[in-house]
This record gives structure tokens, C-alpha cells and sequence, in this order.
């Protein structure tokens, strides 16, 4: 299957999108039996309102961030840390679950961050070249065929697509959280604020998240003391005890994505457990899906999304050296 990388959208330095030149052979959730009930690893968010979207300006309109409406939620529980390689190879031995990467044979990896044999690097994806799609790119071999995940077991897993995720909350017995759980969560209780921490970006001179310092796409300075993925405990955990929910990986959620989502859905009453409704006459492999907390690529000057109101998204089987996931629960 010949798979070729384009920009997820105009501007964003999020992830490239999978253009597969065949349709998916399966969905991952057909296969494999739901595990018992699990919540290893969650913290229980208590059921409350908040103000959802951008409440700062801050964002891009096409993404969708506003209006800023008020949401009511159930309680749920959701995973302390997004999902380790640890986590996610047990979940492969298991199974014997095959990624959307590990079967095209190819992903796409930060240009810095590659180590494969030049004929292994396919092609800059169009429009966002810092991103190389490299073959043998995949969970196992983040940077590439001559990477490995011996010394990252505690780095959150990453080259799996949103059918990826399904498949593994299937088997743990969790679920991928909606967006309205994702953000609530994220905030930790700050409503309105811009950061899981507050409104400004450092504290005391140090960073509080993983993003990308110096200029971009050329030169990292590390000054956070990552190229690409921090452990996923890294940093303080917020008010809730979540991790990164900013910065190091983006993180898959159950929503599929529409820009005018929160448009349709803002006024006056308290909107209760959203959830977008599905697509209908799409391939599920190309629905774009809901992706938060932005990345160990984010930067100011080019892709402010490592903010808690953040939105973006990419096809439910495209892959990338930034993408993970967290999982959730109903209490």
C-alpha cells in the first residue's frame, strides 16, 4: 500500500496526513475483545461546569476555538499520563495488534530527529517539509529503523493512529475521552486559564512543558531538555494530577472534528457530556478526528497550540513521531 504524507492543515506544524492510495483493510476494533473494566492509572474528575474554547484570543479561527461556551459534565475518570511504550507493548504482545505505521511501513518523523539510512527517507511531506516519511518508521522505532524504545519505556507511545488507540482501550477496558473530558481534565480546575498552570508560559524562569525553544524548524536550543518526547510524568502535574497535558505528544480524542462544532452547539443552557456526532458516508479511516494538547513541536511563532483550548485533528489512520493518546472512563 503506497503512502504519501501531506500537511494536516494550512499553517499548523501539528502532523502530516496519511494518503493511502488503497482503503483500510480493517478496523481494529472488529478483532479484538473488550477487556474487563479497568481504571488502573486514572484519577477521578469530579462532575461539574466549566467554560470550554478560547477564552484569550489566543487561537486560530479555523480551528474552532470559540465561541467559549459553558459545558456540564458527568464525572469520569481519565489516565493520569498518556499511554507509555511500556503500556502499549504489553497491549502488542497480547494481541498481536499491527499499527496503521507497522503496516504501510512508513511514517512520518521530525527531520532533526531521524535516524535511518538515507534511502530509508521517502519524501518531505508537502507543504510541512520538516516532516520526512521514513520507512520502518513505526511505535518501536520512533526516530526511525535505527531507533529503538530500549531507553523510552516511559515516554509515551507515539507513531499510532486514532484506530490504533481504539484498538488499545478496547483491550484495557477504557475508552478514548471526549474532547469536552479531554479539556476539562487538562484545565485541572483553572477555568478560563490558558495553561494548566495559569496564564503565563514559565514559572520562576522554568518550563513547565515540553515544546519547542529556539527557532523553528531549524535549531532547538533544549532548553526544556528534549528534542522529541519527555517521560510521561515529566513536569508538574496539574490541579486533577494529570501530566502533560500540554506539550510532549498530541493526544487523541473519541470526537470526530468539525471547526464549526462549538457554533453549533454554544447558548444559553449549559451544554451536558457533548460528543460530536459521527460523520455518515465517510470511510472511517479518513474521518478527521480531535487532537489536544499540542506537542513537542510546538512554538510560538508558528503553531500556538500548546495551550489547554487548543483544537486540531488528522485522519482516524494517519501516524506521526508526535502523536499519543490518553484514555478515559465513565465513573
Amino acid at each position: 500500500m503506497a503512502t504519501h504524507l501531506a500537511a494536516s492543515h494550512v499553517g499548523s506544524c501539528c502532523a502530516p496526513t496519511a494518503d493511502r492510495s488503497a482503503p483500510a483493510e480493517r478496523s481494529p476494533e472488529a478483532v479484538l475483545p473488550r477487556g474487563a473494566r479497568s481504571t488502573r492509572g486514572q484519577v477521578r474528575v469530579p462532575a461539574g461546569d466549566f467554560w470550554m474554547g478560547d477564552s484569550h484570543g489566543d487561537g486560530y479561527a479555523a480551528d474552532g476555538e470559540r465561541p467559549v461556551h459553558l459545558v456540564r459534565l458527568s464525572s469520569y475518570l481519565i489516565d493520569s499520563r498518556a499511554v507509555t511504550n511500556a503500556q502499549f507493548a504489553a497491549f502488542a504482545k497480547a494481541t498481536g495488534h499491527v499499527t496503521d505505521a507497522e503496516r504501510d511501513g512508513v511514517s512520518a518523523v521530525f527531520h532533526l530527529a531521524v535516524q535511518a539510512a538515507p534511502a530509508d527517507v521517502l519524501q518531505r511531506a508537502a507543504g510541512v517539509p520538516w516532516w520526512l516519511a521514513v520507512r520502518g518508521a513505526d511505535w518501536r522505532h520512533p526516530a526511525g529503523p535505527r531507533s529503538s524504545i530500549a531507553d523510552l519505556q516511559n515516554h509515551p507511545v507515539v507513531h499510532v493512529s486514532w484506530r490504533d488507540a481504539q484498538a488499545y482501550c478496547t483491550w484495557a477496558g477504557k475508552r478514548l475521552p471526549t474532547e469536552a473530558e479531554w479539556e476539562h481534565a487538562a484545565r485541572g480546575g483553572l477555568d478560563r486559564a490558558r495553561y494548566p498552570w495559569g496564564d503565563d508560559l514559565m514559572s520562576g524562569g522554568r518550563w513547565r512543558c515540553n515544546i519547542w525553544q529556539g527557532d523553528f524548524p531549524r535549531r532547538n536550543t533544549l532548553d526544556d531538555g528534549h528534542l522529541t518526547t519527555a517521560p510521561a510524568t515529566a513536569f508538574q502535574p496539574n490541579g486533577y494530577g494529570l501530566h502533560n497535558t500540554v506539550g510532549n505528544v498530541w493526544e487523541w480524542c473519541q470526537d470526530a472534528f468539525r471547526p464549526t462544532e462549538y457554533a453549533e452547539r454554544a447558548g444559553e443552557e449549559a451544554v451536558v457530556d457533548p460528543v460530536a456526532s459521527e460523520p455518515t458516508g465517510t470511510d472511517e479511516a479518513q474521518v478527521p478526528r480531535v487532537m489536544r494538547g499540542g506537542s513537542y513541536l510546538c512554538h510560538d511563532s508558528y503553531c500556538n497550540r500548546y495551550r489547554v483550548a487548543a483544537r486540531s485533528s488528522n485522519t482516524a489512520e494517519s501516524s506521526s513521531g508526535n502523536i499519543g493518546f490518553r484514555c478515559a472512563n465513565d465513573a
